[in-house]
C-alpha cells in the first residue's frame, strides 16, 4: 500500500493503511546533511539534594521560555541560539537544539543555550545534577498531565522501575538524518551495533535512590527492564530486512499507552493499535476510529534504542557532565559518516552487537566492550581531525577533550560511572537485585538472549577475564 491508497480524510481504516502511513513517515530518505541534540539534566539545590523539584522556581527561572506542560498561557520562546525547553516527568529540564549543518555549529549552539539556561536556574537557586540518575530522591511524579499519568499507571504494572526511568533518569538523545533510501538498513543498524559498545564507555549512573545498584547505567538499565515492545532494542535484522517495514509492523503491535480524550487517558491493557484499527477493541474512546494523529501519538510511547522520527534518534546515551554531551554527539556523527568508515564500525562490533544488558552493568569493565571502544574512539577522532565534512570536523576544544577522554577513560578501561561524584558519597549498596528482572532475553521475536560476561576483577587483564568466560562457556 501506498500514500496514495490511504483515506484524505485523517481516518485510519485498516491495518496496512497505518503501517504503511508509519513507514512512510518515521524514514525520510535523502543526504545526511543535518543533526540535532536533546540534553536532559536532573535538577537540585545544592546543599539540599534530598529536597524535590520546586516546579515553582522553575517555572520562576525560565520566565518566557517555560514549556505549555508548566504554563499552558505560554508562548515558549526559544532560547537565545534557537533551543526550546521541555520539562520531564520528575522535573528533569531538556533543551532540544535547532536541527545544524555543521558540527561546530550545533555544538556552539547548543552550548550557548545550556550556559544562558543554567545561568536563569542558578538565580533560583536550581543547578544540573552531573550524573544520569538522580543519586537521592527517590522516584516521584512532578507533571501531573494525563499522559504521564497513564504511563505511570502502565510501567508501574510492570514494576519500580519503569517509574524511575521516567521521573529520575536523564540522557543525552542525537538525532541523525535517516540518509539515502539505499543505504538506510545499514545506517539503521550500524547505530544498533554501536549501541552497547557506546552504551558501555559513557554509562554514567552507579547510583540511584541513595544505593549503588551494582549498574553502571542503571538509566538504561531502568529501561531495559520495561515492556520489551515498547523500549527494547530491535532482533538483529537479517540481510534485505526492510527497517521501515519491520518498524511499521512493530509500532501497530505494541499495545496502546494512552488514547487522548477528556478525563483519563487510559485503555484497557493489551489492546494494540492494530486491535483498534481493525475494530476488535471497542468501549470508550476506542469506538471511534483512530486517525493519522492518533498514530502518530502512539508512535510517540515507544522508547526503544533508536527511534525513527523521520531522521534517527539515538536515545541509549547517559546524560553526562558539563559540557561533555558533545562527546557522544561527535562520536556518534563521525562513526557514521561513511561507507568505509562503517564498515570498520561493523567489525569492531559484531563481537558484541547484541550486548545491551552486560553494557548497561559493566561498562567497560566487560573486556569485549572494552576492545570494541578502544578501537572505536581513536577512529572517532581520526575521522574528526581530517575535517573532510562539516558534520565530521571537530573543533579544536572538542579533539582536545576527546583525546583526552579516550586515553585517560576507554583505554584503560573505564567510563563515568567509575568517576567519584561527591553527591553519591554516602550511598550504600544495593540490598537487592537491581532490577529484579530483565526481559531483553526474550524482548521481541527473534532477538537473542541476554549474554553476560563478568567485568574484570581487580589486577586481572581483559584476556584473563575473556579466557575465564570461554573455559565457562565450554563447561
Amino acid at each position: 500500500m501506498t500514500l496514495d491508497d490511504q483515506s484524505t480524510d485523517g481516518v485510519l481504516r485498516s491495518v496496512g493503511e497505518a503501517e504503511a502511513y508509519v513507514a512512510s513517515v518515521c524514514f525520510k530518505h535523502g543526504p545526511p546533511t543535518l543533526a540535532g541534540v536533546e540534553i536532559e539534566w536532573m535538577l537540585h539545590r545544592p546543599g539540599r539534594p534530598a529536597d524535590p523539584v520546586d516546579l515553582d522556581a522553575v517555572r520562576a527561572a525560565l520566565g518566557r521560555h517555560r514549556p505549555a506542560s508548566l504554563d499552558p498561557a505560554s508562548h515558549a520562546a526559544p532560547l537565545p541560539a534557537g533551543g526550546t525547553v521541555t520539562v520531564e516527568p520528575g522535573g528533569q529540564i531538556e533543551i532540544s537544539s535547532a536541527p545544524a549543518d555543521s558540527l561546530e555549529a550545533l555544538l556552539r549552539a547548543l552550548g550557548a543555550d545550556a550556559a544562558h539556561l543554567h545561568g536563569l536556574l542558578a538565580e533560583h537557586g536550581l543547578r544540573p545534577h552531573d550524573r544520569a540518575a538522580d543519586p537521592v530522591r527517590p522516584a516521584r511524579r512532578l507533571l501531573d498531565l494525563p499522559r504521564y499519568a497513564a504511563m505511570e499507571c502502565v510501567f508501574d504494572g510492570v514494576g519500580p522501575h519503569g517509574r524511575s526511568g521516567m521521573c529520575s533518569t536523564a540522557a543525552v538523545q542525537v538525532s541523525l538524518d535517516a540518509g539515502p533510501a539505499a543505504g538506510i538498513a545499514e545506517r539503521w543498524a550500524v547505530l544498533h551495533e554501536l549501541g552497547p559498545v557506546l552504551l558501555a564507555a559513557f554509562a554514567n549512573s552507579p547510583v540511584q535512590h541513595g544505593r549503588r545498584t551494582g549498574w553502571k547505567s542503571s538509566r538504561q538499565a531502568c529501561w531495559l527492564s520495561l515492556d520489551p515492545a515498547r523500549t527494547a532494542p530491535p532482533p538483529t535484522a537479517t540481510p534485505g530486512t526492510d527497517p521501515a517495514a519491520a518498524w511499521a509492523r512493530r509500532v501497530v503491535t505494541t499495545p496502546l499507552l494512552c488514547v487522548r480524550g477528556t478525563g483519563t487517558w487510559s485503555v484497557p491493557a493489551g489492546v494494540t493499535f492494530a486491535d483498534w484499527v481493525s475494530g476488535r477493541a471497542r468501549g470508550g474512546v476506542l469506538d471511534r476510529p483512530p486517525t493519522l494523529a492518533d498514530l502518530d501519538y502512539h508512535v510517540s510511547t515507544l522508547f526503544p534504542p533508536v527511534r525513527p522520527h523521520g531522521y534517527l534518534e539515538v536515545r541509549y546515551i547517559d546524560g553526562q557532565a558539563g559540557d561533555d554531551w558533545a562527546l557522544p554527539t561527535a562520536v556518534l556523527l563521525a562513526l557514521t559518516s561513511s561507507g568505509p568508515v562503517v564498515d570498520r564500525v561493523r567489525e569492531l562490533c559484531e563481537p558484541v552487537r547484541d550486548e545491551w544488558v552486560a553494557a548497561a552493568r559493566h561498562g567497560l569493565d566487560h573486556p569485549d566492550l572494552a576492545a570494541a571502544a578502544a578501537g572505536l574512539f581513536p577512529l572517532a577522532w581520526d575521522v574528526l581531525a581530517a575535517a573532510d565534512h562539516p558534520l565530521t570536523t571537530g573543533p579544536g576544544p572538542l579533539l582536545a577533550r576527546l583525546r583526552e577522554v579516550t586515553e585517560r577513560h576507554v583505554l584503560q578501561g573505564r567510563c563515568p560511572a567509575d568517576d567519584i561524584d561527591p553527591a553519591e558519597q554516602g550511598a550504600g549498596p544495593t540490598a537487592d537485585p537491581f532490577p529484579p528482572g530483565l526481559h531483553l532475553g526474550s524482548a521481541l521475536p527473534g532477538a537473542p538472549a541476554a549474554r553476560e560476561v563478568t567485568g574484570r576483577e581487580p589486577g586481572r587483564s581483559a584476556v584473563d577475564t575473556a579466557d575465564q568466560a570461554a573455559q565457562e562457556d565450554v563447561a
